[in-house]
């Protein structure tokens, strides 16, 4: 099942039309982002799309997509490629690098990237996107992935300069400014994916092709980071986790590549679709 944010309401997409959710359902499921991320709503979700009368479905203008989920959390891993750990000369390791993003970074797959012009060194990091589905702790592996209410598109972007500012390194502030964390176009369900463990990530600068990886390349895949993690914090439905970022971003380049005002960021899962960020200036 895939499903989206349209103009602010939630709706099961099929092909280029999309389903109403609380017109289908007559009011009974309320037009709240949250019903996108919320697992228990899923099999009424089906229901109504499997029901609904073809003049339900209306056609939409894909710019008119959103966000996808409301979090109130959302989790970066850093050093998920063994690629990237390479690239960026540091060892593989042992356990997951985290850090927050501010839910205030989350914008939709449309939105403008804002990079103010004293952000000179403003990264780019193409990433599977995994939306938590209901509450959960201590989850096991195996179970991991019946939590998950659908992945999604992502960009995880890095102000470098802040990140490695002295005296100590730091994450989540440079990662988590307003309009750093787009997601989607769309939430697709785990069942969508012939093997939810391998998905492919690209990323695009403009027209040059900078990123590209298959989650099958993680160091911790999305099963073993939810068990990680609900050792030591709550899931609840909504909550995104940012899976980490194949090699080649920007600061890892020859030249460097940065963010600066006039450049799109384009974002492709396969099976998700494409975001398409315009970089503006702030």
């Amino acid at each position: 099942m895939k499903l989206a944010n349209l103009a602010g309401r939630p709706v099961v997409v099929r092909g280029d039309r999309a389903l109403d959710i609380a017109t289908a359902s007559k009011g009974a499921i309320e037009a709240r982002l949250e019903v996108l991320g919320d697992l228990s709503l899923h099999d009424e979700l089906r229901t109504l799309a499997e029901r609904a009368a073809e003049t339900d479905w209306k056609e939409f203008d894909p710019r008119d997509l959103g966000r996808v989920a409301k979090p109130y959390k959302a989790i970066g891993v850093a050093l998920n490629y063994r690629a990237h750990a390479e690239e960026s000369g540091l060892p593989v390791p042992d356990e997951p690098s985290v850090f927050a993003k501010f839910a205030s970074s989350v914008v939709g797959p449309y939105d403008a990237i804002v990079v103010e012009p004293q952000y000179d060194k403003v990264d780019f990091e193409a990433e599977l996107v995994v939306v938590m589905g209901r509450t959960g702790k201590n989850i096991p592996e195996a179970e991991a992935w019946s939590y998950v209410a659908g992945v999604t598109a992502g960009q995880d972007i890095s102000d470098r300069k802040e990140q490695w500012r002295k005296p100590i390194n730091q994450f989540t502030l440079p990662k988590s400014y307003d309009t750093f964390s787009p997601i989607g176009p769309f939430l697709v369900t785990v069942d969508e994916f012939e093997d939810p463990d391998d998905i492919e990530v690209a990323g695009w600068v403009d027209d040059l092709e900078v990123q590209r990886g298959r989650t099958s390349d993680l160091i911790f895949p999305v099963p073993a980071l939810i068990a990680w993690l609900s050792k030591r914090v709550t899931f609840e439905p909504g909550d995104l986790i940012f899976t980490g970022t194949p090699a080649g971003c920007g600061v890892r380049r020859t030249p460097r590549l940065y963010l600066t005002e006039g450049k799109v960021v384009r974002t492709e899962v396969t099976g998700v679709g494409t975001m398409v960020n315009p970089v503006v200036a702030g």
